[in-house]
């Protein structure tokens, strides 16, 4: 029951912000998308994206991470590099980006506790990271939308597995939206529309319909 003497105006300390959470990619890679097929590929790249372009308008650390690129999978998918063309790439051979010692020094580097993952496929290189920086007290999202599986029911099965065991599902639009969360706030207003204009399919549509017959500071 709510003590309404406590009760006020505050956001939830579970809600991710621009200064308590990290976004880590992993394995979007030419090769791994191949072998997706739960969903839509060309829709999991514009989720991928959106999710990125998402991290940069709020300037969160993100992790950049391929596993053999040069020997089978291929680069990261240039897309999303585009997003962070400075950003250093931790290669592995590891299907679990979490036993690899670059990767997680990467993610300690951040200084973040709650990280935002996304990656292919879902049922291996997103599972196991997932899982295996939740025993060691990290909270973790996954962005299901911006990640897939070989099957529906592989990418559905590690879902409810990773959902059993304490991982929050969310979306890329979820995310981007939590960052923003006030459209009073305009330093970063016209950023995120511009993202959801450009990746957010009918709901970006709408924000142009918006501008054009409300006006340019149409919200949400």
């Amino acid at each position: 029951m709510a003590d309404l003497a406590q009760v006020s105006a505050a956001p939830a300390p579970d809600l991710l912000t621009p200064d308590n959470c990290a976004v880590l990619f992993v394995d979007h890679q030419p090769q791994m998308f191949f072998g997706t097929g739960s969903g839509d590929r060309t829709a999991i790249m514009n989720a991928t994206v959106g999710l990125a372009k998402a991290a940069k308008v709020f300037d969160v650390p993100v992790v950049l991470s391929t596993v053999a690129a040069e020997s089978f999978s291929g680069p990261l998918m240039p897309q999303l590099a585009d997003v962070f063309p400075d950003q250093k790439i931790v290669d592995r051979s590891t299907m679990n980006a979490w036993e690899d010692v670059a990767f997680v020094e990467a993610v300690k580097a951040t200084g973040r506790t709650k990280l935002v993952i996304a990656g292919l496929w879902t049922e291996v290189c997103v599972v196991l990271p997932a899982l295996s920086a939740l025993a060691q007290g990290y909270e973790v999202y996954v962005v299901t939308d911006a990640s897939g599986g070989v099957s529906p029911q592989a990418h559905e099965h590690a879902v409810q597995r990773m959902v059993q065991a304490g991982v929050v599902p969310v979306t890329w639009v979820q995310v981007l939206l939590e960052l923003q969360r006030d459209w009073a706030r305009t330093e970063t207003y016209l950023p995120v529309m511009d993202v959801v204009k450009e990746h957010g399919g009918t709901y970006g549509l709408g924000v142009v319909y918006a501008q054009t017959v409300i006006g340019a500071h149409a919200a949400g």
